[in-house]
């Protein structure tokens, strides 16, 4: 019983990296981009640096959440069917 609760903690652990690193991914990508600019220009605009990053989430957000649903919903299939 409880090596089958480990089993579904890893399992949502994992799931839950893997749902949301594309659109941590491309925050930290943006923000390294973003960041770039403003050292190279000087502009060191707070703002600047947090609406782009926040775009892009969205954006990404937007595009894989039919996936990022499907696969919490086979975690939470997987997890009902454990006896």
């Amino acid at each position: 019983m409880q090596s089958d609760l480990m089993e579904v903690v890893r399992q949502a652990l994992l799931t839950g990296m893997v749902v949301i690193a594309p659109a941590l991914v491309v925050g930290f990508a943006v923000a390294t981009c973003v960041g770039l600019v403003q050292a190279a220009t000087g502009v060191h605009e707070p703002l600047i640096g947090l609406v782009p990053r926040l775009v892009a989430m969205a954006v990404v957000l937007l595009f894989t959440l039919p996936w990022m649903v499907e696969r919490l919903v086979d975690l939470m299939r997987s997890t009902v069917a454990l006896p």
